[in-house]
């Protein structure tokens, strides 16, 4: 029974390196989404945030992208040691985050408190995330790269259906701060996980930081699809952010959902993200890998005009979240899973931190502008007001792909020099 379920799996899974990375990569994947709900209600249930201060939380988690990526992916690209500085990265994400129900079961948790795990945590998650975009190239061949960030997005996916729900319910048993205990023990779990594999890893390349950066930030700029992607994808992050900012806030408050409609509402519709991270392979084979990712880019931001046409009536709004979250978490695993692997098979190997660093720094970094933008159209505005300029500005976000080689595009391209 076992071979036959074996089989049954798709190819890399038969690799133990890559299976046991993939399994690390679930786990942190679970718990980050768990303090996705669980961070911004802590400021919203136990400290009573305003729009401004949700804004600035959101900006601090962000803006380690803006102030290190470029450097970061300099400095992974000469150093290496990638499995280890990941290790690393997950051990202090745990310790920084359990001091938050610490801080609340003695009474001392503040604001400011959470404004500085939101840094610190933000910090240690793009160091990873460059990291490990890099190990995965040296554990997946190139002709696996869309299987390969299908099951890597996949179980990111499985962490939207099951996190916000887990989420939502630990925040009504243990309390918004308790439940930021589950994400500590992922980190631990995905700590321990990576430990148990030796991959070949990518020599590092001995060059000055300055020329690093350089030479990233020229290739990115030279090719017209990666620079396409990297524009368009800043525009999304950038009203992306304004939209999920003011969007918990608005179903919790304007709305009246309680906590655990939030997580149920979510985790069902990250049904769509699944289902999305299974058909991606479909629909490039069928579509092309271009047009996936330009139908992607439109899909995720433009399903979300649901959400401010929702009524107070509870369940009315209830279900346009769930019917929104379902069709914009399929578009984004078009989007993610295609736009990823064609930046994959562009990226010498010897640049891969490099660019993601890039790609962290010019395409994450904006959700700064966009939390600290979401907070004053909040107040300005209206909540309702600015989500609906965050969707348009989102669907918007596409033309740089339009006019570049990406709609033509039916194949991964070959490797850039």
């Amino acid at each position: 029974m076992t071979n036959q379920l074996m089989d049954r799996l798709p190819r890399l899974l038969h690799q133990v390196a890559f299976r046991r990375f993939w399994t690390a990569q679930t786990i942190s994947f679970l718990g980050d989404q768990v303090s996705t709900i669980a961070l911004p209600l802590t400021a919203v249930l136990a400290l009573n945030a305003s729009a401004a201060g949700m804004g600035f939380l959101g900006a601090l988690v962000s803006l380690p992208n803006l102030l290190f990526a470029l450097h970061v992916g300099g400095f992974v690209d000469r150093h290496g040691r990638l499995r280890r500085t990941m290790i690393l990265c997950d051990l202090g994400r745990a310790a920084v985050l359990l001091t938050v129900p610490v801080a609340y079961a003695l009474d001392a948790l503040t604001l400011i408190h959470l404004w500085v795990v939101a840094f610190v945590t933000g910090t240690l998650a793009m160091l990873f995330n460059v990291s490990s975009n890099s190990l995965f190239a040296a554990l997946v061949d190139r002709e696996d790269y869309v299987q390969g960030t299908s099951l890597s997005r996949g179980s990111f996916s499985f962490s939207w259906v099951v996190g916000p729900s887990v989420g939502g319910v630990l925040v009504q048993i243990v309390s918004a701060p308790g439940a930021l205990l589950a994400d500590v023990l992922s980190f631990l779990g995905s700590a321990s996980l990576l430990r148990s594999i030796s991959p070949q890893e990518p020599a590092p390349e001995k060059q000055k930081s300055s020329s690093h950066i350089r030479d990233g930030l020229r290739f990115v700029s030279r090719n017209p699809v990666l620079r396409a992607r990297f524009v368009g994808g800043g525009l999304l992050n950038l009203f992306y952010t304004v939209y999920f900012t003011l969007f918990l806030l608005f179903i919790a408050r304007e709305l009246k959902l309680t906590s655990g409609m939030i997580g149920v509402a979510l985790g069902l519709g990250a049904v769509g993200a699944l289902l999305g991270s299974f058909v991606t392979g479909w629909f490039t084979r069928r579509l092309g890998i271009g047009p996936t990712f330009l139908l992607g880019s439109v899909l995720f931001p433009g399903a979300l005009a649901l959400v401010p046409f929702a009524t107070q009536d509870k369940w009315v709004a209830f279900g346009l979240v769930v019917m929104a979250e379902f069709v914009s978490g399929m578009g984004l695993m078009l989007c993610d899973i295609a736009g990823s692997s064609i930046q994959q098979a562009l990226t010498p190997d010897r640049m891969r931190s490099r660019v993601q660093g890039a790609y962290l720094g010019l395409i994450n970094g904006v959700r700064t502008v966009g939390a600290l933008a979401a907070g004053g159209l909040g107040t300005w505005l209206g909540l309702r007001t600015a989500l609906w300029l965050a969707v348009i500005g989102g669907v918007l976000s596409c033309l740089p792909l339009v006019f570049a080689p990406v709609p033509g595009m039916r194949t991964l391209p070959d490797q850039a020099e």
